[in-house]
């Protein structure tokens, strides 16, 4: 999710959802030992519960990075071990880890040895082609035994050679069994799943066997979708915002976005272009917040014309 879940996306999800837990984009350790720390870490208070996800290999330089993380306030710190992208692989990072179970335990005894917040790890089911669930079995184990108490498992395998980023969120198969078997053999680490869920459904029907659902391009492209989930899977009934009212919201975040910190709106409206999915005049709602020829305008001038466009739109089609 580089480049989707910064923290404007966040403020946009927190805005539908209270209580499902946000993560960030992943934020490489070289980024923040040599570059601008407040520029990868600054996030809204609003955002609380969010976790930092972090890329890295080196446990002295992820020791460092958590404990900024902790400083910074995130409530959890989680280590990369599923990205496939080459760039990352080029790094020593990401899925690749999963070949090196020992260096993984090494990562998260370093960073729970310097944080008080939870340290978690993300993963695959396995790498390249290979099917073998004691290799599953033996990566968590080695994880866990370093103090790792929660695991968020993408139920595919991360090839790391033959197929794009994309192509490896579809062409390996989802192996849902894997992670309930790793339920069953560690009944006391906190074990979630990641992959191919799409519905209310389906999560209600991975919560019975599993303690968690990680959810990723779907909430991002469907964000409605996440107003579900606090009377869903929270037990809370308070009703959540309207798409329109998520929307004004969203406007006056921009306006002080653009005040304190000079970011154009089209940074943040980029976020929740799939708010309106499904509704007449959807499209050209969306074509409206995508026109950078209107950049010159302030946000709340641009969503009168996507609310006046996606109007005349819908009355077309009647």
């Amino acid at each position: 999710m580089m480049d989707w879940t910064d923290k404007h996306c966040r403020y946009f999800h927190r805005l539908l959802s209270r209580h499902a837990l946000l993560y960030t984009e992943m934020v490489t350790t070289g980024a923040l030992i040599h570059g601008d720390v407040a520029r990868h870490l600054r996030f809204n208070a609003e955002e609380h519960p969010v976790a930092l996800q972090l890329g890295g290999s080196e446990p002295a330089d992820l020791a460092h990075c958590a404990k900024l993380g902790e400083q910074w306030g995130y409530d959890e710190i989680n280590l990369n071990c599923g990205c496939p992208s080459e760039r990352v692989q080029r790094g020593a990072f990401g899925a690749c880890l999963m070949a090196e179970p020992q260096l993984v335990a090494d990562c998260v005894k370093a960073m729970l040895d310097v944080v008080n917040v939870p340290v978690t790890v993300k993963h695959r089911v396995g790498i390249d082609k290979g099917e073998s669930y004691e290799f599953l079995r033996d990566f968590v184990g080695a994880v866990s035994d370093a103090g790792c108490k929660t695991l968020v498992v993408h139920a595919r395998n991360a090839w790391l050679k033959g197929l794009s980023p994309k192509e490896n969120r579809e062409v390996p198969p989802l192996r849902y069994e894997f992670v309930k078997r790793l339920k069953f053999d560690f009944p006391h680490l906190t074990i979630c799943v990641n992959g191919g869920i799409t519905t209310n459904e389906q999560v209600a029907e991975q919560l019975l066997e599993l303690d968690g659902v990680m959810i990723g391009r779907e909430a991002y492209h469907n964000p409605w979708w996440l107003a579900s989930w606090d009377e869903a899977f929270y037990a809370d009934g308070r009703g959540v915002l309207t798409r329109e009212a998520a929307e004004e919201q969203m406007v006056s975040y921009m306006e002080r976005e653009a005040a304190e910190h000079g970011t154009p709106w089209s940074a943040m409206a980029r976020h929740m272009l799939g708010l309106r999915n499904g509704l007449p005049g959807a499209r050209r709602w969306r074509q409206v917040w995508s026109d950078h020829r209107l950049k010159v305008l302030p946000p709340r001038e641009v969503m009168a014309l996507a609310h006046e466009g996606a109007q005349m739109a819908a009355l077309a089609r009647c």
